[in-house]
């Protein structure tokens, strides 16, 4: 149960990271982008596919490296099994306020050249590949409050921690690919499916950060104040 809970946590982690406004935005962009330089439907998603796994590979291994780098040092394996559990109630609490937007915090961002993006673009799908890469490790402030404040303390909270990066790529490459092959099979009311998730991702956002907080003041009850 703990095991299901873990990996579902880290694939909503990732999904929601996916449909929020700023990587949606840039996934759709480059997505559509993509499918204006390619005549062939099955190349278009193709190119979506290799897009998809370029981001969900970057959150996976930045993810793996940082949980395996801190794990593989005795002192700092010991001091986070301390210290960790009480870390993560003010942690949870923290991200939730991200995602209810309460706090709010500008991150310098990756950016790419027009001529580079297009010859990625035009490169086929290793530049898809790489152009998704490079995009993930873009963060916006509320992905990088997900990414860094939820998936990497859960992980290190987790017996199977250096899986769920890679669940959480998942997560996150599932409503891309989901648009590749909308825009593959010639969907042509995307404007109409971008309101829509825009929407559902205002809402579900806020119940995330909403029970981030709830969960957050349980564990620093629990563990911090000894309220429990």
């Amino acid at each position: 149960m703990e095991l299901l809970i873990a990996f579902g946590s880290a694939l909503w982690l990732g999904i929601l990271t996916s449909i929020s406004p700023c990587p949606l935005a840039t996934n759709i962009a480059a997505v559509s982008f993509l499918s204006k330089k390619i005549a062939h439907p099955f190349m278009v998603f193709l190119s979506g596919l290799a897009y998809t796994l370029g981001r969900m590979v970057a959150y996976a291994v930045l993810g793996w490296i940082i949980i395996s780098s801190l794990l593989s040092v005795p002192e700092v394996a010991q001091f986070l099994q301390k210290y960790m559990v009480k870390a993560l109630g003010p942690l949870l609490i923290i991200t939730g306020l991200f995602l209810l937007e309460v706090i709010t915090l500008k991150l310098p961002g990756i950016s790419l050249s027009q001529k580079h993006h297009n010859k990625l673009i035009e490169s086929g799908a290793p530049g898809a590949f790489l152009l998704g890469l490079i995009f993930a490790l873009a963060f916006c402030p509320v992905s990088a409050a997900l990414f860094f404040g939820s998936l990497i303390p859960l992980a290190l909270n987790s017996n199977v921690g250096t899986l769920l990066p890679f669940i959480y790529g998942i997560g996150t490459g599932l409503p891309v690919l989901a648009f590749a092959v909308a825009i593959a099979l010639g969907v042509t009311s995307m404007s109409h499916w971008f309101n829509k998730i825009t929407k559902l991702e205002f809402y579900t956002r806020r119940i995330t950060g909403v029970i981030f907080i709830l969960v957050g003041l349980y564990y620093t009850g629990i563990h911090i104040l000894r309220l429990f």
